[in-house]
């Protein structure tokens, strides 16, 4: 059987994704690979497939029991035949599984990496063929990485205990180049192939807050998503229990996960949220890893975490069946205060000296200062998160925070020459909020103490002690000044800073146009794409179905099909097994298993006049723009920025299944129709009203942003509804 075959029959894809082929080819002619993946892209099948291909029997070291349950539930879903041995099964369970395995009765075996060592199983494996040895979450070997686990360190001496050497396939959703090096030399992989498929998952939207009151943050985002499932991640136990207890006061269906909780109540909880009998799971760190609920339609951290590695894969979890999904950062400076004492306390007696232990908090601090700055930069979110793991984005993605605000440039030239005097008159040996009491001439006891009310730069910003940290932190960012990596960070002159005192470089800081909410924190112009057109009642119908099967099968119901799989059926409509098999994750044992039932579903609508269903593309195909009415474009009396209106009209085109356009657009069309002009300035390119644009009602406004005067283009209500009733002239411009 081909793997294209194995693919089809078995997990119901017609088509590899990018990089799965080329690791199962590699596997299949006996070399090595690295495969660095991103969560929901699959990974899974690389080493599922050849395994299946592959005489003998592949061992899968994992580290998590939830993550063995949940594989192995799929699998057998699938028509595989595979088995996982750690701490959950007695004794006796363990040893008829590995006579099962003996006997031929499984094609995968998942492994705990605590359990390799142990005299049974190594003699079990030197009875058997091993074709194939897989690490999944490979980083956990690495002590350069988040989540160093030292069980995972008997892996290299397990291979040498076998009879033959297999070939070693390791994964990971995140790594960092050298964390993979680090990989490839623990593992000792041999000239292995490495596959970084891209860290980017496009469906996931990110957004950062910094809110007076993050419960109120957190209910103002949760306040259309009661039916949704998702993800709240604390810092802390405390925290944990408190926000869960206050979700369920304020009607939400939601359950508890931390490490102190009992055994069965966390098995209980973490069921609850897999079989979707709650719809929130509020969890530490604790949670998640391999949890392979595809539904997951949002994930908050109402604290900072730790390190970008641990943000993106747990942020991660969202979005895993390709739908679109949030994810939400709520913010605050105490969160770099929690988590350095969790670094100063969390490091156990496991690591060889007291030296490695001091290395390790090093390499943790560093993470968490690069953390911090991912939460105060200005620039694409996305983009950074793909530039800390060694890609190089084009820097614009159309869809997180800081690309979706309204920004304007500000020269912060001449606080920046204050700031880099300042910080060199006090010698570098200071932190940031000390420089930032001298600049603002603040008496206080430390000032006086090593007088630096004598200095020069004492009092000599007009700056809050907001903008000030705000300019600081972009200074920190684009290298004029740095901040050490300490438990007390001092603020001394980065590489850039003799460009501003010696050479007069100007520096610009992107500042957005903000408006507070009830809660303190800010809103940002969001365009979020809803899901593909199709029938709400049938999908609720189907979705009904899975939960029944589920049950009766005691698996989670995205073990019996993902939503994406659901979207699929509503929007192709099958009639017989052989279309059914047509649908996205659907295979040959899933098919004969369920078909019947979910076929039965469809034809019972199609027989009650939803014969008529169309999906969103095939009635983009048969004729455009039929649902659009650009009298459904909201406009307004108040004058408002091309980014609110572009924000409507995207509400109604993508509610009509078409793709979104963007306020530059909507300016670039007015600059076609002579509504607008170009003027440079400083050798910057800026758009400016024309007579005909101001006869129709666009208008600039001055106004004072952060202490400097900026110009911003407003359009009245007249010229919104000429805007909306364009729309298609817009679409079509788009496209030119």
């Amino acid at each position: 059987m081909t793997i294209h075959n194995i693919l089809k029959q078995y997990f119901g894809y017609d088509s590899f994704r990018e990089g799965q082929e080329r690791l199962i080819d590699e596997i299949l002619a006996g070399g090595d690979v690295l495969g660095i993946m991103p969560t929901g892209a699959g990974k899974s099948l690389c080493f599922q497939v050849p395994a299946l291909a592959m005489e003998g029997l592949t061992l899968i070291v994992s580290p998590l029991i939830s993550l063995m349950k949940d594989q192995v539930n799929a699998l057998t879903q699938a028509g595989i035949s595979a088995a996982f041995i750690n701490s959950s099964l007695s004794e006796r369970q363990i040893q008829k599984a590995l006579t099962n395995a003996a006997n031929g009765a499984y094609k995968l075996i998942y492994i705990a990496p605590e359990r390799l060592l142990s005299s049974d199983f190594i003699y079990f494996c030197r009875s058997v063929r091993i074709s194939m040895l897989t690490v999944d979450e490979a980083h956990c070997i690495s002590q350069w990485g988040q989540d160093f686990r030292p069980s995972y360190s008997a892996i290299p001496e397990f291979i040498k205990q076998l009879n033959s050497r297999p070939v070693i396939s390791a994964f990971t959703a995140t790594a960092t180049p050298i964390v993979r090096d680090d990989i490839i030399n623990k593992l000792a992989l041999d000239k292995p192939t490495v596959l970084v498929a891209g860290f980017d998952r496009p469906n996931l939207r990110f957004d950062i807050k910094k809110p007076k009151d993050k419960f109120a943050a957190l209910m103002s985002f949760l306040e259309n998503k009661k039916n949704m499932s998702g993800i709240v991640y604390c810092t802390t136990r405390n925290a944990v229990e408190e926000v869960c207890d206050r979700l369920i006061e304020n009607g939400y269906s939601a359950s508890g996960y931390h490490a102190g909780l009992p055994d069965y109540t966390r098995s209980t909880n973490q069921d609850d949220f897999l079989h979707d009998r709650v719809n929130v799971m509020v969890a530490t760190n604790a949670f998640g890893m391999g949890i392979d609920k595809s539904n997951v339609s949002f994930v908050v951290h109402y604290n900072m975490p730790k390190d970008i590695e641990a943000y993106y894969q747990e942020a991660g979890r969202a979005g895993r069946d390709g739908g679109d999904a949030d994810c939400l950062l709520l913010y605050s400076g105490q969160d770099i205060n929690t988590n350095m004492f969790l670094i100063e306390n969390g490091v156990s007696g496991e690591h060889a000296s007291p030296e490695k232990e001091r290395e390790i908090k090093e390499r943790a601090i560093k993470r968490l200062h690069e953390m911090s700055l991912y939460c105060k930069t200005s620039e694409c979110l996305r983009s950074y998160i793909l530039k800390y793991f060694g890609e190089a984005p084009q820097g614009y993605c159309g869809n997180c925070m800081n690309c979706d605000a309204d920004f304007e440039e500000a020269d912060i030239t001449t606080d920046a020459q204050k700031i880099i005097s300042c910080v060199a008159r006090m010698k570098e040996r200071f932190g940031m909020n000390m420089i930032i009491d001298v600049l603002r001439g603040k008496r206080n006891a430390r000032v006086l103490t090593f007088g630096l009310d004598k200095l020069s730069t004492f009092g000599i910003s007009n700056k809050t002690a907001e903008e000030l940290g705000e300019i600081m932190n972009h200074m920190i960012l684009e290298g004029y000044i740095s901040k050490t990596v300490s438990k007390f960070p001092l603020i001394r002159l980065g590489p850039r800073a003799g460009e501003v005192l010696q050479q007069g470089s100007t520096i610009l800081m992107k500042t957005a146009l903000k408006q507070a909410d009830e809660d303190g924190s800010y809103k940002y112009s969001k365009n979020k794409k809803p899901m593909a057109s199709v029938n709400n009642d049938l999908f609720a119908a189907l979705k009904e179905l899975r939960l029944k099967i589920a049950k009766e099968q005691a698996v989670p119901a995205f073990v019996v099909f993902p939503d994406s799989s659901l979207i699929d059926m509503c929007m192709k409509l099958p009639i017989n097994e052989d279309e059914f098999l047509e649908i996205s994750g659907v295979g040959k044992m899933k098919a004969e298993r369920y078909g019947r039932g979910f076929l039965e579903v469809i034809k019972g609508f199609a027989g009650n006049g939803a014969g008529g269903f169309e999906s969103a593309s095939r009635k983009q195909q048969n004729n455009p723009f039929k649902d659009f009415n650009a009298c459904d474009i909201e406009t307004s009396e108040d004058a408002v920025t091309v980014s609110t209106i572009a924000d409507r009209i995207n509400c109604v085109l993508l509610e009509s299944g078409y793709d979104k356009i963007s306020g530059k657009r909507i300016n670039d069309w007015l600059v076609s129709t002579n509504l607008m002009s170009i003027a440079q300035l400083n050798g910057k390119n800026f758009k400016i009203l024309t007579n005909s644009g101001i006869e129709l009602g666009m208008v600039n406004e001055n106004r004072t942003i952060r202490g400097e005067n900026v110009t911003v283009n407003l359009f009245s209500r007249s010229a919104q509804k000429y805007i909306a009733d364009n729309t298609l002239n817009i679409v079509k411009f788009k496209q030119k």
